[in-house]
């Protein structure tokens, strides 16, 4: 899905020396460009803050730069840097750019030549963890899956089936609560970690899901949904930490998604494999140790 969520920035200037002629080259001309940036402004909307969304005038800045480094032949070349320089600010997902040349060396009368191109942002593969213990779970889970694929330049890839596992709490496994059905997605997106995380957290609050600060860590839940990780992306601050920081232990994360992805990796701690084979080991490990500790 593409989001109709649009910036426009139109007219920036700045004088150039691309072309393929030599006075070109040597006296310049000005170069006037347009962009118009797709990406998702509800967190910003949500948020009121420009961290959220893209400076524009800070993008402006970088276009005139872009402009006057070093000279190129043709304005199609130009073009596809000044997408580039687009595409690198955060949560943009495409890029459209065109590239005026109002000066160009034309024997005849004419208005104007531009050139426009359209690019897109490479899609980044991130690890969600979905998981429920209230109310009607499949329905809530399945509902999940349909609005992750709704998602602004994203689109899911797999998801494994859901599996029951025991409610955790401070003290250990549970029975006594009501017990979880868990899974995990792949999907394949544009968005920007911090924008994937507002939605998730969106999709959670529509589900009844209550992250207020009156509620225990530990509380059951109609909807769990956690990015466990971003592409190579590593990051810790107060909005989100990449790759989850809990995820090594959650044999209910991991089980899932190595049914899905066979190769899968978790950062730096490794092979998903290998982390879900030394977790069960150290699981029976314990259950064997307190087996032994209770024999007469």
């Amino acid at each position: 899905m593409t989001t109709a969520d649009t910036i426009t920035l139109t007219g920036v200037t700045a004088t150039g020396f691309h072309g393929v002629y030599p006075d070109e080259r040597r006296d310049g001309q000005p170069f006037v460009v347009d962009v118009v940036l797709h990406l998702d402004l509800s967190p910003a909307a949500a948020s009121d803050d420009v961290a959220d969304t893209v400076h524009y005038g800070e993008l402006a800045d970088d276009l005139v730069a872009a402009i006057e480094r070093d000279p190129v032949d043709l304005i199609e070349t130009l073009a596809e840097r000044l997408a580039a320089v687009c595409l690198a600010r955060e949560g943009v997902h495409r890029a459209t750019v065109t590239v005026h040349k109002p000066q160009a060396p034309i024997a005849v009368p004419f208005g104007d030549v531009a050139v426009t191109v359209t690019r897109d942002a490479p899609l980044t593969r991130a690890v969600i963890a979905l998981g429920a213990n209230l109310g009607e779970r499949i329905a809530a889970l399945d509902d999940a899956l349909v609005a992750l694929a709704a998602l602004p330049a994203t689109q899911v890839v797999a998801c494994s089936r859901w599996h029951d596992s025991i409610a955790l709490t401070p003290e250990g496994p549970d029975p006594s609560k009501p017990g979880y059905l868990n899974g995990v997605a792949l999907i394949d997106t544009a968005l920007a970690p911090t924008h994937l995380l507002h939605h998730l957290l969106r999709i959670e609050r529509e589900h009844g899901r209550d992250r207020g600060a009156h509620v225990a860590r530990w509380a059951d839940r109609t909807l769990d949904l956690d990015l466990i990780q971003y592409g190579d992306v590593t990051r810790d601050d107060s909005r989100l930490t990449l790759p989850h920081p809990r995820a090594h232990e959650r044999e209910f994360v991991l089980e899932p998604w190595l049914e899905i992805d066979p190769d899968a990796r978790l950062g730096a701690r490794g092979r998903v494999a290998d982390l879900l084979a030394a977790l069960r080991a150290s699981d029976r490990a314990a259950a064997d140790a307190t087996d032994t500790g209770g024999a007469p």
